[in-house]
Formats: structure tokens, sequence, C-alpha cells
């Protein structure tokens, strides 16, 4: 399998994301989780994006993961790697976004790095290397308060400068607007100057555009799913891009069995979801608490969904309030309370699986990344496009055999998303 476009994503739900605009975009794309074992046959696609979960770990361990899956995607062809990050630029304060693209950029030879958040679709722009979400500046936006990265400085150049050893610049927008002829001669002085990465503005697509067609010639890039909107139509334009291999229709063919939706996310997009949600179906709120004590409420999950699941879908949530997640970090930790729920929920999903469920809908990065792998499941052929962000997968070489699933980033979707992907996933 020969390859375009190679993507590494810091976690699943990004990942996802990053793959349904690749499609949506004319990219035949398959989504991997890890690094997959070479005795996985993946079909025929022009990008692939690789799922890690290295967006909070230490900045090592995620310079080891993603450089070591920069090499496969080199060996299978890709002339440009994309770092996926996340459209609100949150990892933690001393990585991983500015060690990694150091690090892929050294890997791939040097030169200067693109990189923006920007993805306008969803209300993500950056102007004067400023982050803004729907018209209010990162730190003023409700999404400043992210239960494991909270990011609290809008000013992109300052947070980037603070993970480098080298330099960052700043590509404006008027250089942008200019042309890709400009924005070359500027990431030329930039390289003469030492800088290793370059923030830039990007309010409109055809900003994306132009940027992408820029960074396609250079091996290396780090952004949101909007960057890699950019990357798929320059791929398209220099009619590199083949027919035929896996479609989106291939993705959605019916496979029974039974369903069921696992949040964790505690964004408040999330929560009012599941307010909508318990009006047309059975919803389980675990207590938090609870879970964090022991196995017991665990159990509990367990028994109630297997008694109601073949009836139809029901919702087991770990989702809580904002105040109620400030509370159990203060008492737990925020790293040791973040991975029980985890855990917990990724068990029940497991369990749910064993008992038949084969359509997934699972809301929250890091609670689809633990069930992801708690189920062993490979890859993703990417589907039709449920909501902004977030597609239909279906599942490539697992033991439980084909399942679909939606792995939707906390904010993301519309108040009705998990009746609304039910109805998509047959």
């Amino acid at each position: 399998m020969a390859i375009l476009l190679g993507s590494i994503a810091d976690d699943y739900t990004g990942a996802s994301d990053l793959a349904n605009t690749l499609t949506k975009n004319g990219l035949r794309t398959v989504q991997t989780v890890g690094i997959p074992d070479p005795s996985l046959a993946l079909p025929d696609v022009d990008a692939v994006v690789v799922s890690l979960k290295i967006r909070s770990i230490q900045a090592s361990d995620a310079v080891t993961a993603a450089t070591n899956a920069e090499r496969w995607l080199r060996q299978r062809g890709a002339g440009h790697v994309l770092y996926k990050i996340c459209s609100t630029f949150d990892s933690t304060d001393a990585g991983n976004i500015g060690p990694v693209t150091e690090a892929l950029s050294e890997a791939a030879g040097g030169g200067v790095v693109l990189v923006t958040p920007a993805f306008p679709e969803t209300g993500r722009t950056v102007y004067l290397g400023h982050l803004f979400v729907g018209g209010q500046p990162l730190n003023e936006s409700p999404l400043k308060d992210h239960p494991l990265n909270p990011m609290h400085d809008a000013n992109l150049m300052r947070v980037l400068t603070r993970q480098s050893r080298n330099a960052v610049g700043l590509l404006d927008l008027t250089t942008i607007t200019a042309g890709p002829g400009a924005v070359k001669a500027r990431l030329d002085a930039f390289r003469t100057a030492g800088c290793t990465a370059v923030i830039a503005d990007a309010i409109f697509e055809r900003d994306l555009e132009t940027l992408g067609e820029v960074a396609l010639e250079t091996p290396v890039s780090t952004g949101a799913s909007g960057l890699g909107l950019g990357l798929a139509r320059a791929l398209v334009r220099s009619g590199r891009i083949s027919s035929g291999g896996a479609t989106t229709a291939d993705a959605v063919r019916p496979v029974g069995g039974l369903s069921v939706i696992v949040a964790g996310s505690c964004s408040k997009a999330t929560l009012h979801q599941l307010d909508i949600a318990e009006r047309s179906m059975p919803v389980l709120r675990l207590d938090p608490e609870r879970l964090l004590a022991g196995p017991d409420e665990i159990a509990a999950a367990i028994s109630w969904a297997g008694e109601r699941i073949s009836a139809g879908p029901v919702v087991v949530a770990a989702s809580a309030a904002p105040e109620t997640v400030s509370r159990l970090q203060s008492l737990y930790g925020r790293e040791a309370s973040g991975h029980a729920i985890e855990t917990a929920t990724s068990i029940i999903t497991a369990e749910l699986v064993e008992r038949g469920v084969r359509r997934l809908v699972i809301a929250g990065g890091e609670t689809s990344g633990a069930a992801v792998d708690r189920l062993a499941i490979p890859a993703f052929l990417i589907g039709p496009e449920i909501a902004p962000g977030v597609p239909v997968l279906r599942t490539i070489g697992n033991a439980q055999g084909d399942m679909l699933l939606a792995l939707k980033s906390g904010n993301f979707g519309g108040e009705d998303f998990f009746t609304a992907a039910l109805a998509v996933m047959h």
C-alpha cells in the first residue's frame, strides 16, 4: 500500500475528525489505532491517519511515539506528514505540540513547519497569532476549561514558544492573502532566522487552501483538521488522487447487533446532548465518585444496561458537571481521577460488546481512546459524516467482527447527536 498523505493524531476522536475531513475533500482514508500489525491488510487508500494518545503524556514519550509513526508512514510512501492537534491547541503547558513538531521536523531533515489550529467550519480562527473560538479569544471561551488541559492563553506564539527550543515565527494574514508565493518567501526568511515553527493565521477556508498548497511541498506540518482540508484540496488539485479502492459506502454496510452510547465527556455540549437523549431512550448517569471508590458501580452499570439493550439503545454516562469534576480532581488528583473514569467506562463498553453490541457511540476523547484500546480495534474505514468532525467508522480486523462506531469529541455535534448517529449506523 502506497499512500500520498500521512497523519499522526494526538488522540482518537481528533483522528476521526481529520479522517472525516480528508474523506469529505476527496481522499480515500483509513484511520489506524497506533502502528498496525504487519499482518493487518489495509484497503487501498490515499491517506492514513495514525491515532495515538499522546496529547497529555510526558513529552519524551510523545516524541518517541510520534517519530515511530512518522517512520512507518514514510515507509509507505507518505511525502507529507501532518501532526494533527486539537483545534483548541491544548496539551500540557510544557508540550507536547512544540517537542513533537520539532522532532518530526528533525526526522524529516529540518525546515520550517507551518502550524495552525484554525478550522473556520467549527468556529476556530487564528488572527495575529491569537486563537478565537466563535469570535471569542480562546481564554474567554467556554472551551478554556478542558478538564485535563485547560487553555488560558489565546496567544499561540507565546504558548508554542514556551514548548519549543527554537524561535517561533508568525505568518500573518496579510502575507497569506497575498498567495502561495508570498508565503514561501516569508518561510524562507523564517528559515534563515532560525525558526523551526511558524504560527499561521487563517480566517477563511481559502486561507487554509493557500497554507495546504505550500505545506504540501514541505515534509511536515502541524494543525487541526482545517489544515487537513487545505492539504487534501491541494492533493486533489495536483491530480495525484487515483480512483477506486475503499469508499464511504463500504463503511456503512449493515452490521446488525445491539446499540449503546457511552459518554465520558464533561463538556457543556455533551451534557446537553445527554439531557435530550433522555427523552427518547434509557439513560444511566453513573456516580463518578462511586466509580473511583471501587468496582460496584461498574458491575451495576453492566447489569442495568444488560437488562435493557435488547429492547433498544441505551446510554451509560460518566459525564459530570464542571464543579463535580473539579471537586473529584482536588480529592483524587487530575490524572488519577481521569484515568479511573476512563478505565471504568472502557470496562463497561467491552462487557456490553461481549453481550452483542455492534453499534457503539462514544462521547469524549479520552473515553473513546480507552474504549478502543480495550476492544483492541486495529483500524477503521471512514464512512459518511454524522456531524461536522464526526464520521461513521467501520472496524477493520478486530476480533469481535464488523462494528460501526462514532467517536465524538466532547464539544462536537448538535443537541440530537446521539439519535442522529444511531440513525446513520444501520
